[in-house]
């Protein structure tokens, strides 16, 4: 057959020299120890089981989260160990059972690669809430075979069919990889609290995720109010599409915006002090912290109990969820504001990704990784 009547999956088979039965070579990028650089590391993905898909990865977003399990910050962090869980490939190869994916496809991963599928939760599309605990992309033990999981700094995936998203027509594969955590994050809270038209809608914080909650929230026709510690972001929120900023050093404006909102977002990575939101919840308000892991400051209870007023906290969303966010921001045109690095900038980013040095989600072009699986 001339390779111009060939169809793309099998000119993208004809491509690799492993199938099914065979451990796919393949090769990433790996911290061997906490605060140590990554550096290139070669390693396999398991052999196809019968409801597998395996990709090819396009890109790859870089989370801040990912710097935390890098310098082992959160005491789980288990070496040599490939960040990465925002991943936007196209399979190259399936399982004999899978029936929703074929190889051309673009597809995506995000934050968990299996759970028990049996629990409560697991059944009812919170997926990440399994009552046995999800398995992580990269960090956790497979629940098969025991080994460790590797994620998407790397130029190949083998992901379990369930777990697998389609990305939709028109979504931009260059842009997308942040949705798939820095998304799902965001919009998961802005659902579970029924944001919709009428809703007003505070957002702490403006880096990967607060900027995603902007544009989720505006597109889900809320009132959107960044709330921000200088007026130097003003700019930026007005168009990311917020509708206005508040200064959380401005005490007046602070006090004139008590009972402002129904739901705040607080989007913040690190420990902090959450006393001066409490005011600007309206009764019945809630406070979601989708940032911070770990010890937070002492809390004041008075606003709340006087108020009505809760804090809540909220993980990524299910598989079921994730994917109408992708065919939400399809629909909608939302996508994150992405630089793109090649593979081998990514200790710069991450000194960056330190210093706030991002405006405001690092994707890697994984062309700029080596194939080992192409027949030379």
């Amino acid at each position: 057959m001339d390779c111009t009547q060939q169809t793309m999956p099998d000119m993208i088979r004809r491509q690799y020299d492993f199938y099914d039965e065979v451990k796919m070579k393949t090769i990433g990028y790996a911290a061997h120890s906490a605060h140590a650089p990554l550096v290139p590391y070669s390693f396999e993905r398991r052999a196809l089981r019968d409801n597998d898909v395996a990709m090819e990865i396009l890109y790859c977003g870089v989370c801040h989260s990912d710097l935390h399990m890098v310098d082992n910050d959160w005491d789980w962090s288990v070496y040599p160990i490939v960040p990465g869980h925002e991943i936007i490939g196209r399979v190259i190869a399936t399982g004999a059972k899978v029936t929703r994916y074929k190889p051309g496809d673009a597809v995506a991963v995000g934050c968990m690669v299996d759970s028990c599928m049996v629990c409560d939760q697991c059944k009812k599309g919170e997926e990440q809430l399994c009552r046995e605990g999800m398995t992580l992309t990269y960090g956790s033990y497979d629940r098969i075979s025991g080994e460790m999981t590797y994620g998407g700094y790397s130029k190949h995936l083998v992901v379990r069919e369930e777990f697998v998203l389609r990305v939709p027509n028109g979504l931009d594969l260059s842009r997308a990889a942040p949705l798939l955590c820095a998304g799902i994050t965001t919009y998961s809270p802005l659902r579970t609290w029924h944001v919709g038209p009428g809703s007003r809608v505070g957002i702490i914080g403006m880096g990967g995720l607060g900027h995603m909650a902007i544009k989720l929230a505006n597109g889900l026709g809320a009132d959107v109010t960044v709330i921000s510690r200088s007026e130097t972001k003003r700019n930026d929120a007005l168009n990311l599409g917020a509708d206005r900023l508040l200064v959380s050093t401005d005490h007046r404006a602070m006090e004139n915006a008590q009972c402002a909102f129904d739901l705040i977002i607080d989007t913040i990575p690190v420990r902090h002090d959450l006393n001066p939101y409490m005011p600007l919840l309206d009764v019945d308000g809630t406070l979601v912290i989708v940032g911070q892991v770990g010890p937070m400051d002492e809390l004041f209870t008075a606003p709340m109990i006087l108020g009505r007023r809760r804090i809540a906290a909220s993980p990524i969303g299910g598989i079921r969820e994730t994917q109408e966010l992708l065919d939400f921001c399809a629909k909608k045109n939302i996508l994150p504001e992405c630089e793109m690095i090649r593979m081998d900038e990514i200790n710069q980013a991450f000194e960056r990704l330190k210093r706030s040095d991002v405006h405001y989600r690092f994707v890697i072009d994984m062309a700029s990784l080596p194939d080992p699986a192409k027949k030379a």
